[in-house]
């Protein structure tokens, strides 16, 4: 056999060679096809396994009966967790020594705050009756309680709860009023004697009458009144004058009342100088008050002597001209001069200060005439101009009223009282028909003379209170000083319009009733300020032209003479009295 094959395997390799070259490349093709889709299919074959390695697990998977908490233990103390903790990690114990301190309250277990709550299921309507109960009353069921068959039993206030027999707020017990009896006299037959229901009851009471104590107590409350008020009304003030020139009359009997003629000006003109011409320089102080001067009143139509009333409870009259001496001090006020008020002639002048007295004087001799008080401070005064009516003057009073006196009986024979505040100034006007006041109310109103109704009332809510007011020479206008650093014009003749072009402004009097006053000529307006200067504007254009430094504290007068062109008296709380020119 095997001889066989090897003569075929001879044959095959001698005979036939070109064959055995076609077969080789046919098997050489078919091998390389086979490798082809071996590749093709290789990454789909599962990687050789590596050879067996020895492993130790050191924390097998085991079967226990009971949970194993696997969790980190949580610090109570930390406020942020960075994973989600199952709620036995976040309420698990604190693991660690007892505290030793800790009350059985503190070691009993809760659930809030403030202990231990058990859910409990109420009627909303039954808590909040048994809780209003409690707060009203002071008692309520006890809640602890749920056995229908136990007695009724209260915490709280428990006589309480008795007393009322358990009633709660939303329950009303009978109440035993009796009725009050009335005197019975129904028989209509008799006249005389028939009540009807007009019958008194049988425990009214018609009079009042305090007991013992309590009458005493009255007793002495009245005695101490009437004692105080007869101190005050015994004692207003002694007046006495002090005359301080050697001789009151000259050679030919002539008083200081008498108006000069060799000053070179004629005192006695009712004409107003041509034109008014601005001051520069101080000529001449009067010194002689001790306190601050309220205010400085020029003599009616000369203008040769000046009046001044002080925070010294003094009045003082001097010299304009010549020597420009004191001539008389008029002592009688117990408390600060606030106001001063000449008559037209001269002869006489009201004071009103705060020692809540108006006092009549008379200028030449010194004597108080009579003195006039109605229990409140005066703060301003006002003779009525009139020359029929010299006898009646008006005081703007602290209790908001206006009231009128007549010299003659010395009693109060008007009062206007419509104003809300204290009233600080009057001033007639219209011919002295009417007069205007301005009060700490805001408002400015005009009366008719002798009508208590004010029949004009100037109030905006912009305007400040105006504690001075003046009238023009011509009688046109009123210059009232603002609380608001600012002079206000209105018109003093029919409709009391506030002029709005003309406004001064530029000085600081916020706090300070400080004087406005007009030159004779209507060409400048002056006032002073809280800085003790004199300012003076121009009345057409409503600038401030001029300041003097007046005084060193405020300057709270400025009086323009009625007969010269340039001459001004300014006061001020200093204590002195300035002339410039």
């Amino acid at each position: 056999m095997s001889a066989a094959i090897a003569a075929l395997a001879s044959y095959g390799g001698s005979d036939s060679e070109p064959d055995s070259e076609t077969e080789t490349e046919s098997g050489s093709q078919c091998a390389a096809a086979v490798l082809a889709s071996r590749d093709a299919v290789l990454h789909l074959r599962a990687p050789p396994a590596a050879p067996p390695a020895l492993a130790v697990d050191a924390a097998p998977e085991v079967a226990v009966k009971e949970d194993v908490e696997t969790g980190v233990h949580l610090d109570p103390a930390i406020k942020e967790v960075q994973y989600n903790p199952t709620y036995d990690t976040m309420f698990a114990p604190e693991f660690g020594p007892e505290n030793p301190f800790r009350t059985q309250q503190m070691a009993a277990p809760r659930n809030m705050l403030s202990g231990y709550a058990e859910p409990a299921h109420i009627n909303d309507f039954m808590f909040e009756q048994q809780r209003r109960t409690f707060a009203t009353y002071g008692y309520a069921l006890d809640p602890s309680i749920d056995n229908p068959e136990v007695a009724t039993k209260y915490i709280g206030s428990v006589e309480e709860a008795e007393k009322n027999q358990g009633l709660t707020v939303f329950e009303t017990g009978q109440r035993k009023i009796e009725k009050r009896k009335k005197f019975k006299e129904n028989d209509a037959s008799n006249i005389d004697g028939f009540l009807g229901p007009w019958a008194k009851y049988v425990d009214e009471k018609e009079v009042a009458k305090p007991s013992e104590e309590e009458q005493k107590e009255l007793d002495e409350i009245t005695a101490k009144r009437q004692k105080r008020g007869k101190v005050e009304d015994d004692k207003p003030g002694e007046e006495k004058t002090i005359l301080h020139v050697k001789e009151m009359y000259d050679y030919q009997g002539r008083s200081y009342l008498h108006v000069p003629q060799d000053v070179g000006v004629n005192l006695r003109s009712t004409v107003p100088p041509e034109k008014c011409y601005l001051p520069k320089k101080q000529i001449h102080v009067w010194s002689g008050h001790t306190k601050g001067v309220s205010a400085v009143r020029l003599f009616p139509l000369s203008g040769h002597i000046l009046l001044s009333c002080s925070m010294d409870c003094k009045i003082k009259l001097w010299e304009v001209y010549g020597d420009r001496r004191c001539l008389r001090t008029f002592i009688g006020h117990s408390k600060a001069v606030r106001d001063i008020c000449f008559n037209n002639a001269g002869t006489q002048f009201l004071s009103a200060a705060y020692d809540r007295y108006l006092k009549l004087w008379d200028t030449e001799t010194g004597r108080c005439i009579s003195r006039f008080t109605n229990r409140k401070v005066p703060y301003c005064v006002k003779f009525n101009p009139d020359e029929d009516k010299q006898n009646l003057f008006v005081a703007g009073m602290s209790d908001k009223k206006i009231v009128q006196w007549d010299i003659r009986s010395g009693e109060i024979v008007q009062e206007y009282d419509r104003h809300l505040g204290a009233v600080n100034t009057i001033v007639f006007v219209d011919e002295n028909r009417r007069f205007v006041s301005t009060s700490d109310d805001k408002s400015l109103r005009v009366w008719e003379w002798d009508i208590p109704v004010d029949f004009k009332y100037i109030a905006e809510p912009s305007m400040h209170s105006m504690p001075a007011v003046t009238l023009s020479p011509n009688g046109k206008w009123l210059a009232c000083q603002s609380m608001d650093n600012q002079i206000l014009i209105f018109g003093a003749q029919n409709r009391f319009r506030l002029n709005k072009k003309k406004i001064f402004k530029g000085h600081m009097v916020a706090g300070y009733a400080c004087q406005v006053d007009f030159s004779p000529d209507m060409s400048y307006v002056i006032s002073g300020d809280a800085d003790g200067k004199l300012n003076i504007w121009d009345w057409k254009t409503t600038k401030l032209y001029s300041r003097l430094k007046a005084h060193d504290k405020v300057c709270i007068g400025a009086v323009w003479h009625p007969h010269e062109t340039s001459k001004v008296i300014t006061c001020g709380w200093d204590g002195l009295i300035k002339l410039w020119d």
